[in-house]
């Protein structure tokens, strides 16, 4: 069913006025159900079929910039939140993997890993990066158990470096996949790494693009996840993401349901 423009605009400024002023610490430890609400409802919405015009409209608005920019920062912290109980609750349980895969977006990373393995042309024994690997390091846990691949995962904040390598331990991977505490500036060089995986959180993605167009050699495969697809777009920080000359789009891959994201993948051309 199709819905109209008025009553997403009225819902999500109401979004944005309950969370704007929200500091990231209340929204990760809030007991209030109102924040589950809202998460859960950016989600119900952004599955919603609308026409593109309809997205244009809105991201055109003049002063809805801010008002996104807010909403799309609640929503990843939320998902930083779902995150962190996914990794307490796995180091808490003696089935460490069935927990695992019950975190609510389980079957759409198997499926992202999958696209990402494909996509890439990687073999077993290839080695990946991941930069922005979080909490939970999920894209590369499955890379890595699933398709036989080494991994290298870059978290800059320092205690979710370490609950993600205890996670790692947990599942028995700490020897395929090496975390380390730092930003995209960190990338060890000649990593022989076959891909480098940009997180859809991590930011700032200029700033991270620029940087390896800098350093990568030439060749190097480079991923990243965004929305095209209806309201989703308004949720995606980085839909207007301006890459440097040096990176070939050589293929994107839409989404098949229950993946949400296109996999969008570059190489590094010859200088």
């Amino acid at each position: 069913m199709l819905i109209s423009q008025g009553p997403i605009i009225a819902e999500l400024l109401q979004i944005y006025s309950d969370t704007r002023d929200l500091k990231d610490y209340e929204i990760l430890h809030s007991n209030s159900n109102h924040l589950k609400a809202y998460f859960e409802r950016l989600d119900y919405l952004a599955a919603q079929d609308v026409k593109d015009h309809l997205v244009r409209d809105i991201l055109g608005k003049p002063g809805y910039e801010s008002v996104l920019k807010a909403i799309v920062r609640f929503r990843n912290v939320y998902s930083l939140r779902l995150e962190l109980e996914n990794a307490n609750a796995i180091l808490a349980n003696g089935d460490s993997w069935g927990v695992l895969k019950k975190f609510t977006h389980y079957s759409n990373y198997t499926q992202l890993a999958r696209t990402e393995y494909q996509g890439s042309e990687l073999k077993p024994g290839d080695t990946v990066a991941f930069i922005g690997s979080g909490p939970l390091p999920l894209s590369l846990i499955l890379l890595c158990h699933q398709h036989g691949l080494r991994g290298i995962g870059l978290e800059q904040e320092s205690d979710r470096a370490a609950l993600s390598r205890k996670v790692l331990a947990k599942l028995d991977l700490s020897e395929q996949i090496e975390i380390i505490n730092g930003n995209h500036f960190k990338l060890p060089s000649n990593n022989g790494c076959k891909l480098i995986m940009v997180a859809a959180a991590a930011e700032p993605k200029t700033e991270i693009f620029e940087f390896l167009a800098n350093v990568l050699p030439s060749g190097t495969k480079i991923s990243y996840r965004l929305y095209e697809k209806g309201l989703r777009r308004l949720l995606e920080a980085s839909s207007s993401l301006k890459l440097p000359e040096q990176f070939h789009e050589h293929l994107r891959i839409r989404p098949v349901p229950p993946v949400n994201n296109t996999v969008v993948f570059l190489t590094k051309q010859v200088c």
